[in-house]
Order: C-alpha cells, then sequence, then structure tokens
C-alpha cells in the first residue's frame, strides 16, 4: 500500500560503500520479513537503523552473519560475498544477549578476543582498555552473574569490540543501559566510527539516534523506506511544521486549525503539522485572539516526525 507523503527512496551511497544489502528477500513460512531491503555502510560511517517492530532490522542484520540466508538478494563486503573468514573481522551484539554468567569479565573478554585471532596479550590489553572506557575496570575480575544488568550490557558491548572489527552491528545497544551508559556508549561509538569502523545499531530511541547519527536508513514491512543524511531528510520533508510562543492565554484554539495536526502543546508553547490547505496567517490569527504571539516560526521535522512520516503517512 503506498502511503501520502514521503516516497518509496532508494538508498543513499555512502562514499566508498563497503557493506550492502541489496535488494534482500525473506520469508518465514507465510511471513515475508525482507521485501526487496536495500543498505550500503561505509567505512567509518555511523548509521542508524530503524523500523517498527516486525520491520526486518534484525532479519537483516542476521543475513550479514549467515544466521539467516536470504532466498533473493546479495549480501557483499568490499563487493565480494561474505565468507566465514571474513565474518571474524566483524563484531556483533545481537538483541538476545550471551555471554558466560559464571565467567570472569577479563578472562571472558579475553578468551573472545583469542578466538578472534588475538595473542593473549593483545587481548588482554584491549579487553581492559574497554574496561576503563566502560568504567569497568574494577570489575574485571568479577563474574558476569554478579554484575547488574545494565553492567552487563557494558561487558557485551565489550565483547563485540575486543577484537577492533572493521563492520560492527548493534541490535537495540542502548536499551537498558542508564544516561551514563548511554553516553558512555555514543561516544564510543563516534569514536570507533572515526577510527574507520563501519558501525551500524537499530534503536527506538529517536532523539538519541538523531543526537549520534548523520546518518539513517528507515524501513518497514521489511522495505528500505527511506535513507539518507539526517539533515537533508528534514530539509527533504513534504509538511511543514509551525511553532509558536505565547505570552499567556489558552492554547485551545490550536486543535481548531483546519488542514493542521496538532504534535505538541503546553501553557504557553504549540507545535503544528501544516498540511497543503492549512493557512498560517488563519494560525496567527487564531493564536492572537488569545493572546500575545512572542514567536512565530517554521521549523523542520525532528527524526521522531520524519520517522512517523515515513512509516505511516501522517505527522507525529
Amino acid at each position: 500500500m503506498r502511503r501520502a507523503g514521503w516516497r518509496r527512496h532508494p538508498p543513499t551511497e555512502p562514499p566508498d560503500p563497503v557493506l550492502e544489502l541489496d535488494d534482500l528477500h525473506k520469508s518465514f513460512g507465510d511471513v515475508t520479513a525482507l521485501d526487496g531491503l536495500s543498505l550500503r555502510v561505509g567505512r567509518g560511517q555511523l548509521l542508524g537503523f530503524l523500523g517498527p517492530n516486525g520491520a526486518g532490522k534484525t532479519t537483516a542484520m542476521r543475513t550479514v552473519f549467515g544466521l539467516v540466508h536470504p532466498d533473493a538478494g546479495r549480501v557483499t563486503w568490499d563487493g565480494a560475498p561474505i565468507t566465514a573468514a571474513t565474518r571474524w573481522r566483524f563484531g556483533y551484539m545481537p538483541e538476545e544477549r550471551g555471554l558466560y554468567p559464571r565467567m570472569r569479565v577479563l578472562a571472558q573478554l579475553c578468551h573472545l578476543g583469542e578466538l578472534h585471532g588475538m595473542s593473549r596479550t593483545e587481548a588482554q590489553l584491549a579487553a581492559r582498555r574497554l574496561l576503563d572506557e566502560l568504567g569497568l575496570a574494577d570489575r574485571a575480575d568479577s563474574r558476569l552473574e554478579e554484575l547488574s544488568h545494565g553492567n552487563q550490557q557494558r561487558v557485551q558491548l565489550a565483547a563485540t569490540f575486543v577484537h577492533d572489527p572493521e563492520l560492527v552491528l548493534l541490535d537495540e545497544p542502548f536499551a537498558g543501559l542508564d544516561p551514563l551508559g548511554v553516553e558512555t556508549l555514543a561516544d564510543l561509538l563516534r569514536e570507533r566510527a572515526d577510527a574507520g569502523t563501519a558501525v551500524v545499531f537499530s534503536s527506538h530511541q529517536l532523539d538519541l539516534v538523531e543526537d549520534v547519527c548523520q546518518d539513517v536508513v528507515i524501513v518497514d514491512h521489511g522495505r528500505t523506506v527511506l535513507a539518507g543524511p539526517v539533515v537533508g531528510l528534514r530539509a527533504r520533508s513534504p509538511r511543514r511544521y509551525l511553532e509558536l510562543e505565547l505570552a499567556e492565554g489558552s492554547t485551545d484554539w490550536a486543535a481548531t486549525i483546519p488542514d493542521a495536526t496538532l504534535v505538541t502543546r503546553d501553557a504557553h508553547r504549540v507545535r503544528l503539522a501544516l498540511g497543503p490547505d492549512a493557512d498560517p496567517h488563519a494560525v496567527l490569527e487564531a493564536a492572537s485572539a488569545s493572546g500575545d504571539v512572542i514567536a512565530f516560526s517554521f521549523a523542520p521535522p525532528d527524526l521522531s516526525e520524519i520517522f512517523r512520516e515515513a512509516v505511516t503517512g501522517r505527522p507525529a
């Protein structure tokens, strides 16, 4: 079904894409998980992979690691099919976390590093550095099961990065982290991308994605709906948003404007999504009749509004 507003948009090409998911299709019985999904990621790119539950994000990630085999389409790294040897250079943090609960943290990270071809010394240095970055240096000798849920999450992150992978895919990595943990992880992702790692992560925390990422891909029903730099997507939005600030008076008038949708409202501020037939002058007149208008300006959509427009065809 075609939605109003955003048109289907092919993935934008990052500079020198290395990971390419091209027209992937996958069905599980009568359920279509992927229906032509495409995605491109370049070295040093930090990409937010967005979509509602059941959109195909996890299935797409699993195709990269050979956990799901697409019925059609291609998954390539540096232009070649991905092999088992290639995957050793990748890092993956699935939504279903899986480490050894009774194993000590440092020993566990060193073991995983050695499995990826690191020497014991290299693995230990990398593990200690990551534990320090993630605020867990004092828990190196603790068993995983002795840590809080948030700290177990941090260890899982360290396990994903310990072998210095060229590509990292993270499924909901911010879930369960406190604000400090969120900030620490965001910094880690930026640092790894700056060092040349291709980083892709999914999240439902769109304000966080907007703060961390320059580029996003939005998928729905197994298809790529929208892709590109957040700044460009905001500029291309087919909807206009209008913000008003009033000195005093009621804001009840905001719900009565023809062809306008009330997005947010508090005591003195209103944000409206304007349809093609909405009249900004009528908005200003209605607001002025209720009280003095301090500010009146058009504003681009934020990422949550872009997401809703792309997936539902309606303003947030």
